[in-house]
């Protein structure tokens, strides 16, 4: 699966060639710096490496430092591997861009979820509540019985209660590129895509 390493800008609305509003995602995608490729014959695998975003060597760790110098590669925020790049030939330090795509295109977008903290049942799985009358007073988005009697005495696992919600990784399929801004590196790709203003994401073809 080839594809980018990439950062959600925001959303904004565009017209298409018929004139028809399209709400779409703004990601910068790239340009990505080819940092490792890696074969069967060394590591029992095919993948290439991609770096994205700068960041400054005084905030990296030796190893990583050490790992990009190797390579030719300028120190990088992220590292993020693809498993297939299209049989097409890459080399250590090569830039990827945004033109291994094309208008029209479907792609599959992966990202962190927004962290939404502690939640109850009715935000984090969508219960419907208790009703409002027959002498309920405080219990109107209560859970409601979670155990059984004395046997088992026990809540079992995987039961729907409140907890941490979101901040999970994502990946939202069959989303289509509407438009390619190739001076500035910009996918803007029609719908939502996982996470905050900013939050990294990975962009596959297919």
């Amino acid at each position: 699966m080839a594809g980018l390493i990439g950062k959600k800008i925001g959303m904004m609305r565009i017209f298409d060639e018929e004139g028809n509003i399209v709400s779409v995602s703004v990601v910068e995608a790239g340009p990505c710096y080819v940092t490792q490729i890696k074969t069967n014959e060394n590591d029992g695998y095919e993948a290439v490496q991609l770096g994205y975003d700068h960041k400054k060597e005084k905030n990296m760790t030796s190893p990583v430092l050490g790992h990009l110098k190797k390579n030719n590669v300028p120190p990088v925020r992220k590292l993020k591997e693809f498993t297939s790049y299209m049989g097409k030939e890459v080399k250590l330090g090569d830039t990827v861009t945004v033109e291994i795509f094309e208008p029209g295109e479907f792609v599959k977008v992966t990202g962190l979820s927004k962290g939404k903290g502690f939640t109850g049942v009715v935000k984090r799985h969508g219960f419907r509540g208790g009703p409002k009358t027959h002498g309920q007073s405080d219990r109107l988005r209560a859970p409601g019985s979670l155990g059984q009697s004395s046997d088992p005495s026990r809540v079992f696992k995987g039961v729907k209660m409140a907890g941490h919600s979101g901040n999970t990784k994502v990946t939202v399929s069959g989303l289509k590129i509407v438009k390619i801004d190739k001076e500035n590196n910009l996918l803007f790709i029609e719908g939502a895509v996982p996470g905050a203003r900013n939050n990294y994401l990975e962009i596959h073809k297919g």
